[in-house]
Order: C-alpha cells, then structure tokens, then sequence
C-alpha cells in the first residue's frame, strides 16, 4: 500500500479510522505491531542484539518494556563513530536506504538519520495527521522556511505538508525581502517554520513603507522547532499582531519522528498523533521509573518506534519534559491523549533547590509584552547550583532606557511568580538580540 494514498476521509479527521480509534484499541495495535517489531530488532539490529543480549532471546510486550534499559543519544554517536555513517544500530541495507538527514546539533555533534521509503512514508502520514489537526487544508498554500541543508525540519516537513495535500512552496531560509515578496505575488495564506521567525520578519517589515505583519494576509501559521507556544500569551499576542491562527503544529524529534503531535482549534494542549508508529511512555526523571498516562502526570518522555525500519530505537531519552493534560476523546472526536512540554532535562539548571526550565522563564518574560520583546538570554557561569537567574532582556519597542529600571522590576517580579525563583534582569534596547530564521537559544553558559 502507498501511504501516500490515504485522502481526507472528512472536513475534520485526514486519517478517521486511526484518529477516532478508541484507546484500548489503540494499545492492541500497539502489542501486535510491537510483537513484529522485536522480532525485527533482535534479528537485524546488532547494536540491540549486544546492548540487549540478556533480553533478547525472550518474549518482550510492551508491558515488560520497561524492564528493559534505555536508549541515550551519547550511546548512538559512538555507535556512528564506531560504524561511519548510520551505526551499528541500523537494521538495514544499504540498498534499503532512501534518504539521508542530519540532527541540528543542538545538543552535541549531529547524528545521521536514515530513513527506508517506508520509514519516510510513515514519517509524513503521521504528521500530516497533525497538520490537518491544526487547520492546514488542500485549499492552503503553504511556505516552508525551515531549513532544507540536511535538517529533518526542511525537506521531511516539507513531504508532511503536501501529505496533508496543501499546496507547498520550498523556500528554505534566508533571504527574508524576497520572502515577503513572494507571500504578496503568489497569495501564500500560510507559513510553515519556527516561532522565532516572524520577529525578523517584522524586522524586515520595518524597513519597508506601509506594509505591516497583517497586510502578508497570512491565515494560519503552522510552528515548529521551539518550545514555548503552549503559551496562551505568546498565542495571543502573535495572533493579534499577524492576524493568523497560531499553531504548534510540529512537536517531534529527528531521531523518533519529525512530528509527533501538535495544537488543534479547542485546545492549548498537543495531541499525541503518532501511537500507531511510536510508542510511548512518560517515566519519572528521578527515579526512571515508567509513570501511567493518565491526567497529570509529569514525566519526561520516552519514545520505543513500533514500524521504524532503517533505524529503529527501543526506550530512547527525549529529554522532553511532559505533562499529560487528558486522555479523553475531545470535542472533535479524536481520542489520541494530549500533553504539554514542560521544559528539556538537559536545559534545565537549579536556583535553591528549584529545577528551572528556560521555558518558564519565557513565559514569564512573554506574559509582559508592553515590557519586552519576549527576547533574553540566561547567563550561567560554571555547572551550579545557581542563587539566582542573571539574565538580559530586551525591552519592547518603544520602552526607553528611563524605564528600564521599572520595567526589570516587574519581569523580575512576574519570573519570581511563575518559576518560584529570584532573577536579576538587566534591560538591553530593542533589536539588542539578533532575529533567527531556525532555534533561538535561551541559555548562554559560561566558565566559572
């Protein structure tokens, strides 16, 4: 079967019988795909077969998945050091190979990412699930500015945009005038790429007579990359500066999938679009045990791919943090379970025995926007524990330096709030902060 082939089956649902599918049926789809996928591990993946050797002779369910050690990023680039390009732990030929991608790095050095055809075919019937979900119609047409120079965000993201049958225009980054030029001429009504884009868009808006975000006519913006639009002031503001609907339609990761969730119209949560090619679980960071999905619980995620080809994972560390916000089917009738990332294990640090995520200081710094741009940075010096949060923030537009003073006063006071922890704020002028067309990083870290 191509999976390219799957139509819309209503104005509502792309995928209806998938997306309505009651959970409980949902996890027997589950064990009878898993059943094949180890099968499939333990017979083709020699990273698996000596990492799991106690294991792998016996019958594992994805019950007794959590018996089983987990997967680090660290463990699959020494694997590709060891075994140059895809590592030990691909389970594929060469032949079976479609297509090559990088991770971004942001976390350490890049991994390659392979992808069989249907691996890739999979990668854009379960996103597009999440574009549907988030408003993106065949009527749309739709310009991708992520990054095409081996990122999974650009051409990957790129194929879950047509899967979703929109009209796709492959514009990359760079060059943001002519950006906006071809939005004018070619009546493109939606955009695809990080949130942190449209400020330098705006940036390039400034530059030009009369013509300001609302006038692009933009209806729907489609956001992925970075964390932070679970913000219900972030949303807002974005939305009444642009005139779009505002969607963080693009929750993944490269080595798992490139979406596995996003927003829908009547809710600020994601939903989790993909339990019919991953399966996952939220365990407790602490103690690493495995945690229910069920309302409230607070975990980091962990992502076992139940079809994945090329190179399939068991138990990998996404180091998302998570809160599971409901399990029951919503108002649209899909029943897939929704969540809100908290924060990354890895980006967090600790002020007085507080974890802190740069996250939630965003959504303190957002929540001020006749203040601030919503642009700072986190200054850390060696590993901590910290006393405080030193940061800087950029002042909004319009706010001159003799109310600095007043303004870091009240961010200072809305981060104490909201993150329990005593920040000092240093102001900077507007446009201090450079606009970026892919991740903007929050933390700067320094030796002590």
């Amino acid at each position: 079967m191509d999976l390219h082939s799957v139509r819309p089956s209503s104005a509502v649902y792309l995928d209806e019988q998938f997306e309505t599918l009651p959970l409980p049926d949902v996890r027997a789809l589950q064990d009878g795909l898993w059943t094949r996928q180890w099968d499939y591990i333990r017979s083709m993946s020699a990273f698996y077969r000596s990492k799991l050797a106690k294991w792998i002779d016996h019958e594992v369910t994805l019950d007794s998945l959590a018996e089983l050690p987990f997967t680090e990023k660290d463990e699959l680039r020494v694997s590709q050091e060891n075994a140059s390009p895809y590592g030990d732990y691909a389970a594929c030929g060469e032949a079976s190979v479609s297509r090559l991608h990088k991770t971004s790095g942001t976390t350490g050095s890049p991994l390659v990412l392979g992808n069989s055809a249907r691996d890739s075919q999979w990668v854009a019937r379960a996103g597009a699930r999440s574009m549907w979900a988030a408003g993106l119609r065949p009527t749309d047409r739709v310009v991708h500015c992520l990054n095409y120079c081996m990122w999974t965000g650009g051409f990957t993201d790129h194929t879950i945009l047509e899967a979703a049958g929109a009209t796709v225009i492959p514009f990359g980054v760079g060059n943001t005038r002519l950006l906006i030029d071809s939005i004018l001429r070619l009546g493109i009504n939606a955009i695809s790429c990080t949130p942190s884009y449209p400020g330098l868009i705006e940036q390039v808006l400034r530059e030009l007579d009369g013509v300001g975000p609302r006038d692009l006519k933009l209806t729907l913006g489609l956001f992925g990359g970075e964390a932070g639009l679970d913000n219900p002031d972030l949303r807002a503001s974005m939305e009444e500066k642009w005139g779009f609907k505002v969607r963080n339609a693009n929750f993944g990761l490269s080595e798992i999938l490139s979406i596995l969730g996003g927003q829908t119209d009547w809710t600020n949560d994601l939903l989790f679009h993909a339990s019919d090619v991953v399966f996952a679980e939220v365990i407790d960071p602490a103690t690493l045990q495995r945690l229910p999905i069920i309302e409230g619980t607070v975990g980091e995620l962990v992502c076992t791919h139940l079809r994945k080809e090329c190179q399939p994972l068991v138990r990998y560390r996404t180091r998302d943090v998570v809160t599971v916000t409901g399990t029951d089917p919503g108002p649209d009738g899909r029943t897939a379970w929704r969540f809100r990332v908290t924060g990354r294990t890895d980006d967090m640090f600790n002020v007085r025995g507080v974890n802190v995520f740069p996250s939630a200081v965003r959504v303190a710094v957002e929540s001020l926007p006749h203040l601030s741009s919503g642009m700072f940075r986190i200054m850390l010096k060696g590993d901590g524990p910290y006393d405080r949060i030193a940061m800087t923030v950029e002042a909004a537009e319009g706010v001159s330096a003799g109310r600095w003073p007043d303004a870091a006063a009240e961010i200072e006071a809305a981060i104490r709030t909201r993150v329990g922890s005593t920040a000092i704020v240093t102001m900077v002028p507007f446009e201090h902060f450079p606009r970026t067309e892919g991740k903007t990083r929050w933390i700067e870290r320094m030796p002590k």
